[in-house]
């Protein structure tokens, strides 16, 4: 099974560029971020038509969050538990009926900027639900991922210049203590375990010829409970996507796995 995670940057204005993904790189299942669309506004049928099964969770001109698949989806459902008052549509998760079935979340964590502030303090927030989440999937010891754009800069070697981004919500001290408390649950960073070494990033400014210089962040990321981490056999970052015509500022990020 083939999973890649990917924040579009918006549907409409990259569907040409979606569907020739999709044709070229043919993933069995792709987990979406940043769609900027309702669902009744989503083109669901020409991803459909592609052979994929699409799960939405919407949201008119900002944020949203989808699952495409080629493979059955059972148990789907929407919203980060823990704020019912919560409107953002930032987490959708199914369960992905391959030979092994797995349990697939796609998120789109909060930016947080201007930090301080309100906007900080609901991505922190939000960080402490999806740790409660975490704990539930943990729990159920079955195999089960974490996808999406995580707006986190783990560490220093995850930027191509870190001084950059010190002052950033995206790598403020409370942000990454509060993603080490996730991954420290017992989950696997899964582009880490395949590949340790600096450079390698998923996310390039469009200005200042960003993409050009390589000064870029890894920002998205895939976690996965032990069950799941024993089934994977590789992970990658799709960089090349980045120079391609009318591209996302992200690429995706892949996990393959024995399931």
């Amino acid at each position: 099974m083939q999973i890649a995670t990917f924040n579009i940057n918006g549907i409409k204005a990259r569907i040409e560029t979606l569907l020739a993904w999709l044709d070229d790189a043919a993933p069995d299942v792709a987990v979406l971020q940043e769609i900027k669309s309702a669902d009744d506004a989503f083109p669901r049928g020409m991803i459909e038509d592609k052979g994929y099964t699409v799960e939405i969770h919407g949201q008119k001109g900002f944020n949203g969050v989808a699952i495409l698949s080629k493979l059955p989806l059972e148990d789907v459902t929407r919203g980060l538990p823990g704020d019912d008052g919560d409107e953002q549509a930032r987490w959708i998760e199914a369960t992905v009926m391959g030979a092994r079935p797995v349990r697939v979340c796609g998120l789109y964590l909060p930016n947080g900027n201007p930090a301080p502030g309100p906007k900080y303090d609901y991505k922190l927030n939000w960080m402490d639900r999806l740790r409660a989440r975490a704990q539930a999937l943990l729990a159920a010891e079955e195999p089960a991922l974490m996808a999406g754009d995580y707006n986190v800069i783990p560490q220093a070697e995850d930027a191509a210049r870190p001084e950059k981004w010190e002052e950033d919500a995206l790598f403020l001290y409370d942000t990454r203590a509060a993603f080490r408390r996730i991954l420290n649950l017992g989950f696997t960073d899964a582009f880490r375990a395949v590949e340790p070494a600096p450079g390698h990033y998923s996310f390039w400014d469009y200005q200042r010829g960003a993409w050009d210089r390589n000064d870029g962040i890894r920002i998205d990321h895939v976690l996965m409970t032990p069950q799941c981490a024993d089934l994977l056999t590789g992970a990658r970052i799709e960089r090349d996507l980045r120079g391609r015509e009318k591209p996302s500022d992200h690429v995706p990020v892949w996990v393959e796995m024995d399931a």
